[in-house]
């Protein structure tokens, strides 16, 4: 069998609030929702379509409360592809999503950073046909 990456865990602060968040703003599916022990749960969202997706790991300690929003140390963490750029990127932005730059055109495609609740950065991505 070939291997595949599956999910990224990605920290935040409380379940609900997350979900609301990659749900409702950014249009995701709640994959999976389930109580485990001590409180914790194993949550999953991921765009519609996709086999890959985000394990929500509620943080635990004060390391992880601190990595929250900066896993990734400020660069752009997790890159949104997508088949129309314009269309996401004006419903994004009329759902309060908050994007740090105008979109740019680059040689692989349309491209717009904008950062999750966290501020953990996101490249939203429209890739040039063929350059997937």
């Amino acid at each position: 069998m070939p291997q595949r990456l599956n999910l990224t865990a990605l920290l935040v602060d409380e379940y609900d609030t997350a979900i609301s968040f990659f749900v409702g703003k950014l249009g995701f599916e709640l994959r999976d929702d389930t109580a485990l022990t001590d409180g914790k749960r194993w949550v999953v969202v991921a765009p519609h379509g996709t086999a890959s997706g985000l394990l929500l790991a509620r943080a635990v300690g004060d390391r992880q409360r601190q990595a929250i929003g900066d896993q990734s140390g400020g660069r752009v963490f997790l890159f949104l592809e997508t088949d129309n750029f314009v269309r996401d990127h004006l419903a994004y932005t009329q759902r309060g999503i908050i994007f740090v730059e105008p979109p740019r055109h680059e040689p692989y495609g349309i491209v717009a950073v904008f950062e999750d609740l966290y501020g953990n950065r996101w490249d939203l991505i429209e890739p040039i046909a063929g350059e997937q």
